[in-house]
Protein backbone atom coordinates (compact mmCIF):
# COMPACT_ATOMS: atom_id res chain seq x y z
CA UNK A 1 0.00 0.00 0.00
CA UNK A 2 1.23 3.30 -1.13
CA UNK A 3 0.94 6.10 1.68
CA UNK A 4 -0.05 9.57 0.09
CA UNK A 5 0.48 12.61 2.71
CA UNK A 6 -0.73 16.04 2.49
CA UNK A 7 0.43 19.13 4.16
CA UNK A 8 -2.69 20.62 6.29
CA UNK A 9 -2.61 24.04 4.83
CA UNK A 10 -2.10 22.86 1.33
CA UNK A 11 -5.16 20.88 1.72
CA UNK A 12 -6.94 24.23 3.04
CA UNK A 13 -5.45 25.93 0.12
CA UNK A 14 -7.43 23.95 -2.58
CA UNK A 15 -10.45 23.74 -0.52
CA UNK A 16 -10.94 27.49 -0.82
CA UNK A 17 -9.75 27.58 -3.89
CA UNK A 18 -12.57 25.51 -5.17
CA UNK A 19 -15.15 26.79 -2.87
CA UNK A 20 -14.65 30.73 -4.10
CA UNK A 21 -17.62 31.37 -6.89
CA UNK A 22 -17.27 34.13 -9.08
CA UNK A 23 -19.07 37.43 -8.40
CA UNK A 24 -22.40 36.89 -9.86
CA UNK A 25 -23.69 39.47 -12.41
CA UNK A 26 -26.88 41.22 -12.31
CA UNK A 27 -29.24 41.45 -14.81
CA UNK A 28 -29.98 45.05 -13.37
CA UNK A 29 -28.00 46.75 -11.42
CA UNK A 30 -27.90 50.34 -9.37
CA UNK A 31 -25.47 53.29 -8.99
CA UNK A 32 -25.98 55.82 -5.86
CA UNK A 33 -24.08 58.63 -4.94
CA UNK A 34 -23.69 57.30 -1.88
CA UNK A 35 -22.63 53.72 -3.20
CA UNK A 36 -19.26 51.85 -3.09
CA UNK A 37 -17.65 49.82 -6.11
CA UNK A 38 -16.80 46.92 -3.62
CA UNK A 39 -21.24 46.36 -3.57
CA UNK A 40 -22.58 44.01 -5.65
CA UNK A 41 -24.50 47.07 -7.53
CA UNK A 42 -28.30 45.23 -6.43
CA UNK A 43 -31.16 47.72 -5.52
CA UNK A 44 -29.81 48.10 -1.77
CA UNK A 45 -26.28 47.88 -2.31
CA UNK A 46 -25.63 50.12 -5.26
CA UNK A 47 -22.14 50.55 -6.83
CA UNK A 48 -20.76 54.43 -7.01
CA UNK A 49 -19.58 54.31 -10.81
CA UNK A 50 -20.81 53.32 -13.94
CA UNK A 51 -17.58 51.19 -14.38
CA UNK A 52 -18.04 49.45 -11.02
CA UNK A 53 -21.51 48.63 -12.19
CA UNK A 54 -20.78 47.60 -15.94
CA UNK A 55 -18.15 44.66 -14.60
CA UNK A 56 -21.36 43.36 -12.48
CA UNK A 57 -24.11 43.94 -15.09
CA UNK A 58 -24.70 40.94 -17.63
CA UNK A 59 -24.74 42.04 -21.30
CA UNK A 60 -27.94 43.40 -22.42
CA UNK A 61 -28.28 44.45 -19.00
CA UNK A 62 -29.51 47.86 -17.43
CA UNK A 63 -27.90 50.38 -15.17
CA UNK A 64 -30.36 52.58 -13.07
CA UNK A 65 -29.16 55.79 -11.68
CA UNK A 66 -30.78 56.34 -8.29
CA UNK A 67 -30.12 59.94 -6.97
CA UNK A 68 -28.30 62.95 -8.75
CA UNK A 69 -24.22 62.45 -9.40
CA UNK A 70 -21.78 62.62 -11.29
CA UNK A 71 -20.96 58.61 -12.39
CA UNK A 72 -17.22 58.80 -14.20
CA UNK A 73 -16.68 57.85 -17.21
CA UNK A 74 -17.21 54.29 -19.04
CA UNK A 75 -16.12 52.08 -21.86
CA UNK A 76 -18.77 50.25 -23.45
CA UNK A 77 -17.79 47.01 -25.59
CA UNK A 78 -21.26 44.73 -25.50
CA UNK A 79 -24.79 45.16 -24.93
CA UNK A 80 -26.10 47.78 -22.12
CA UNK A 81 -28.90 50.19 -20.83
CA UNK A 82 -28.28 53.05 -18.98
CA UNK A 83 -30.91 55.00 -17.08
CA UNK A 84 -32.22 57.93 -15.61
CA UNK A 85 -35.88 57.87 -14.89
CA UNK A 86 -36.53 61.34 -13.09
CA UNK A 87 -34.11 61.55 -10.41
CA UNK A 88 -32.70 64.80 -11.26
CA UNK A 89 -29.11 65.29 -12.98
CA UNK A 90 -27.28 62.40 -12.85
CA UNK A 91 -24.76 61.32 -15.36
CA UNK A 92 -20.90 61.99 -16.36
CA UNK A 93 -18.87 65.00 -15.48
CA UNK A 94 -16.13 64.38 -18.20
CA UNK A 95 -12.37 65.57 -16.93
CA UNK A 96 -9.75 66.65 -19.12
CA UNK A 97 -8.26 62.92 -19.48
CA UNK A 98 -8.53 60.19 -17.26
CA UNK A 99 -9.18 56.09 -18.52
CA UNK A 100 -11.46 57.25 -21.33
CA UNK A 101 -8.77 60.20 -22.59
CA UNK A 102 -11.30 63.15 -21.98
CA UNK A 103 -14.37 61.00 -23.44
CA UNK A 104 -17.65 60.58 -21.39
CA UNK A 105 -18.78 57.39 -22.92
CA UNK A 106 -16.76 55.61 -25.57
CA UNK A 107 -18.20 53.09 -27.53
CA UNK A 108 -16.69 50.18 -29.27
CA UNK A 109 -19.06 47.12 -29.25
CA UNK A 110 -19.62 44.33 -31.73
CA UNK A 111 -21.78 44.20 -34.62
CA UNK A 112 -24.87 42.08 -32.84
CA UNK A 113 -24.62 44.88 -29.71
CA UNK A 114 -27.35 47.75 -29.16
CA UNK A 115 -26.70 50.62 -26.68
CA UNK A 116 -29.08 52.74 -25.16
CA UNK A 117 -29.04 56.04 -22.92
CA UNK A 118 -31.84 57.71 -21.29
CA UNK A 119 -31.58 60.48 -19.12
CA UNK A 120 -27.82 61.39 -18.84
CA UNK A 121 -26.69 64.74 -18.48
CA UNK A 122 -23.17 64.27 -20.28
CA UNK A 123 -20.91 68.04 -18.93
CA UNK A 124 -17.64 68.70 -20.13
CA UNK A 125 -17.16 72.06 -17.90
CA UNK A 126 -14.81 72.91 -20.88
CA UNK A 127 -12.08 70.52 -20.06
CA UNK A 128 -13.78 67.28 -21.37
CA UNK A 129 -12.80 66.48 -24.99
CA UNK A 130 -15.61 64.50 -26.50
CA UNK A 131 -19.09 63.63 -25.03
CA UNK A 132 -20.22 59.94 -26.76
CA UNK A 133 -17.72 58.64 -28.83
CA UNK A 134 -19.22 55.42 -30.49
CA UNK A 135 -16.89 53.32 -33.24
CA UNK A 136 -18.74 50.21 -32.92
CA UNK A 137 -21.65 48.40 -32.81
CA UNK A 138 -25.48 47.71 -34.09
CA UNK A 139 -27.22 50.64 -32.46
CA UNK A 140 -27.12 53.59 -30.43
CA UNK A 141 -30.12 55.16 -29.20
CA UNK A 142 -29.70 58.17 -27.03
CA UNK A 143 -33.12 59.45 -25.62
CA UNK A 144 -34.09 62.55 -22.80
CA UNK A 145 -30.00 63.29 -22.78
CA UNK A 146 -28.18 67.12 -22.65
CA UNK A 147 -24.57 67.37 -23.95
CA UNK A 148 -23.09 69.99 -23.42
CA UNK A 149 -19.79 71.90 -22.90
CA UNK A 150 -16.83 70.06 -24.72
CA UNK A 151 -13.72 71.76 -25.81
CA UNK A 152 -14.52 69.48 -28.95
CA UNK A 153 -17.93 67.66 -30.47
CA UNK A 154 -20.89 66.91 -28.30
CA UNK A 155 -21.79 63.53 -29.96
CA UNK A 156 -19.52 61.98 -32.51
CA UNK A 157 -20.95 58.68 -34.90
CA UNK A 158 -18.10 57.04 -36.10
CA UNK A 159 -18.97 53.41 -36.92
CA UNK A 160 -16.96 50.48 -38.33
CA UNK A 161 -19.95 49.08 -40.42
CA UNK A 162 -23.63 49.09 -40.75
CA UNK A 163 -25.15 50.55 -38.02
CA UNK A 164 -28.23 53.04 -36.73
CA UNK A 165 -28.20 56.16 -34.63
CA UNK A 166 -31.81 57.11 -32.79
CA UNK A 167 -31.65 60.48 -31.07
CA UNK A 168 -34.89 61.90 -29.36
CA UNK A 169 -35.43 64.79 -26.79
CA UNK A 170 -31.78 65.21 -26.37
CA UNK A 171 -30.14 69.17 -25.87
CA UNK A 172 -26.54 69.23 -27.95
CA UNK A 173 -25.18 72.67 -27.06
CA UNK A 174 -22.30 74.85 -26.60
CA UNK A 175 -18.86 72.58 -27.48
CA UNK A 176 -16.17 73.72 -29.13
CA UNK A 177 -16.11 71.99 -32.12
CA UNK A 178 -19.04 70.21 -33.53
CA UNK A 179 -22.57 69.47 -31.70
CA UNK A 180 -23.73 65.99 -33.72
CA UNK A 181 -21.06 64.31 -35.72
CA UNK A 182 -21.86 61.44 -38.05
CA UNK A 183 -19.20 59.83 -40.32
CA UNK A 184 -19.12 56.51 -42.22
CA UNK A 185 -16.32 55.75 -44.74
CA UNK A 186 -17.18 52.39 -45.60
CA UNK A 187 -19.73 50.70 -47.61
CA UNK A 188 -22.24 49.62 -44.80
CA UNK A 189 -25.66 51.46 -44.02
CA UNK A 190 -25.64 54.10 -42.04
CA UNK A 191 -28.62 55.77 -41.06
CA UNK A 192 -29.29 58.47 -38.71
CA UNK A 193 -32.58 59.80 -37.22
CA UNK A 194 -32.95 63.23 -35.12
CA UNK A 195 -36.66 63.72 -33.31
CA UNK A 196 -36.79 66.86 -31.24
CA UNK A 197 -32.88 67.25 -31.24
CA UNK A 198 -31.73 70.78 -30.59
CA UNK A 199 -28.31 71.20 -31.87
CA UNK A 200 -27.67 74.67 -30.55
CA UNK A 201 -24.27 77.17 -29.87
CA UNK A 202 -21.79 75.10 -31.33
CA UNK A 203 -18.72 76.86 -32.73
CA UNK A 204 -18.94 74.50 -36.08
CA UNK A 205 -21.76 72.91 -37.18
CA UNK A 206 -24.74 71.43 -35.40
CA UNK A 207 -25.12 68.64 -37.16
CA UNK A 208 -22.71 67.80 -39.76
CA UNK A 209 -23.14 64.41 -41.65
CA UNK A 210 -19.96 62.81 -43.96
CA UNK A 211 -19.88 59.92 -46.44
CA UNK A 212 -21.96 56.89 -46.95
CA UNK A 213 -25.02 57.56 -44.61
CA UNK A 214 -28.68 58.31 -44.44
CA UNK A 215 -30.13 60.85 -41.95
CA UNK A 216 -33.47 62.07 -41.24
CA UNK A 217 -34.22 65.28 -38.97
CA UNK A 218 -38.00 65.88 -37.36
CA UNK A 219 -39.00 68.53 -35.06
CA UNK A 220 -35.23 69.47 -34.16
CA UNK A 221 -33.24 72.47 -34.48
CA UNK A 222 -30.29 73.73 -35.09
CA UNK A 223 -29.63 77.30 -34.05
CA UNK A 224 -26.44 79.82 -33.08
CA UNK A 225 -23.80 77.33 -34.28
CA UNK A 226 -20.76 79.28 -35.77
CA UNK A 227 -20.60 77.49 -39.23
CA UNK A 228 -23.35 75.13 -40.37
CA UNK A 229 -27.05 74.73 -38.96
CA UNK A 230 -27.17 71.49 -40.78
CA UNK A 231 -24.27 70.15 -43.04
CA UNK A 232 -23.92 67.42 -45.62
CA UNK A 233 -20.56 65.67 -46.86
CA UNK A 234 -20.08 64.20 -49.83
CA UNK A 235 -16.37 63.28 -49.43
CA UNK A 236 -16.58 59.82 -48.88
CA UNK A 237 -19.71 58.33 -50.17
CA UNK A 238 -22.98 59.34 -51.41
CA UNK A 239 -24.88 61.01 -48.31
CA UNK A 240 -28.57 61.47 -48.09
CA UNK A 241 -30.21 64.27 -45.46
CA UNK A 242 -33.77 64.68 -45.71
CA UNK A 243 -35.06 67.49 -43.35
CA UNK A 244 -38.81 67.44 -42.86
CA UNK A 245 -41.56 68.55 -40.48
CA UNK A 246 -41.04 71.02 -38.18
CA UNK A 247 -37.30 71.63 -38.54
CA UNK A 248 -36.13 75.11 -37.77
CA UNK A 249 -32.40 76.48 -38.65
CA UNK A 250 -32.15 79.65 -37.70
CA UNK A 251 -28.92 82.36 -36.28
CA UNK A 252 -26.44 80.26 -38.26
CA UNK A 253 -23.58 81.54 -40.55
CA UNK A 254 -24.83 78.64 -43.22
CA UNK A 255 -27.94 77.21 -42.76
CA UNK A 256 -28.16 74.39 -44.47
CA UNK A 257 -24.80 73.15 -46.51
CA UNK A 258 -24.61 70.86 -49.12
CA UNK A 259 -20.65 69.36 -50.91
CA UNK A 260 -20.32 67.05 -53.79
CA UNK A 261 -22.04 63.76 -54.02
CA UNK A 262 -24.85 65.07 -51.04
CA UNK A 263 -28.73 65.18 -51.81
CA UNK A 264 -30.73 66.92 -49.24
CA UNK A 265 -34.59 67.23 -49.31
CA UNK A 266 -36.26 69.79 -47.45
CA UNK A 267 -40.02 69.87 -45.98
CA UNK A 268 -42.09 71.62 -44.02
CA UNK A 269 -38.47 73.80 -42.33
CA UNK A 270 -38.07 77.29 -41.41
CA UNK A 271 -34.50 79.10 -42.42
CA UNK A 272 -34.20 82.28 -41.04
CA UNK A 273 -31.90 84.99 -39.69
CA UNK A 274 -29.08 82.79 -40.88
CA UNK A 275 -25.84 84.73 -42.86
CA UNK A 276 -26.80 82.68 -45.74
CA UNK A 277 -29.79 80.26 -45.89
CA UNK A 278 -28.83 77.98 -47.89
CA UNK A 279 -25.63 76.97 -49.98
CA UNK A 280 -24.11 74.00 -52.71
CA UNK A 281 -20.46 73.67 -53.66
CA UNK A 282 -19.22 70.75 -56.39
CA UNK A 283 -22.33 69.47 -57.57
CA UNK A 284 -24.62 68.82 -54.37
CA UNK A 285 -28.35 69.26 -54.77
CA UNK A 286 -30.52 70.42 -52.40
CA UNK A 287 -34.36 70.05 -53.00
CA UNK A 288 -37.49 71.56 -51.64
CA UNK A 289 -41.05 69.84 -51.11
CA UNK A 290 -42.36 73.33 -51.75
CA UNK A 291 -43.47 73.58 -48.34
CA UNK A 292 -40.67 75.66 -46.29
CA UNK A 293 -40.34 79.13 -44.76
CA UNK A 294 -36.77 80.16 -46.09
CA UNK A 295 -36.78 84.48 -45.56
CA UNK A 296 -34.69 86.72 -43.62
CA UNK A 297 -31.53 85.55 -44.65
CA UNK A 298 -28.92 87.88 -45.50
CA UNK A 299 -28.11 85.64 -48.36
CA UNK A 300 -28.86 82.20 -50.00
CA UNK A 301 -32.21 82.15 -50.49
CA UNK A 302 -32.31 81.34 -54.45
CA UNK A 303 -34.97 78.87 -55.06
CA UNK A 304 -34.61 75.42 -54.24
CA UNK A 305 -34.71 72.67 -57.09
CA UNK A 306 -38.33 71.61 -56.59
CA UNK A 307 -39.18 67.94 -55.99
CA UNK A 308 -42.85 66.48 -55.64
CA UNK A 309 -44.24 65.44 -52.20
CA UNK A 310 -46.13 62.16 -54.56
Amino acid sequence: MTKITTSLPALLLALCLHGTPAQAQLPRTFVSATGDDSNSCGRLTPCRTLAGAYTKTNAGGEINMLDPAGYGTLTITHSISIVNDGVGSAGILVPAGGPTNGIGIVINAGPDDEINLRGLMIEGTGVGLTGIRFTGGKSLTIQNCVIRNMISDGIEFYPNGASKLSMSDCFVMNNGFKGVSVSHLGTARVIATFNRVESSNNASDGFDISGAVDATATKSVAAGNGNDGIAAWGNSGPVKVTVVDSVSVYNNRNGIFAHRDSRVRVGGTTVTGNDSGWTTSSGAIIETYGDNFVHGNAAGEDPMTPISPK
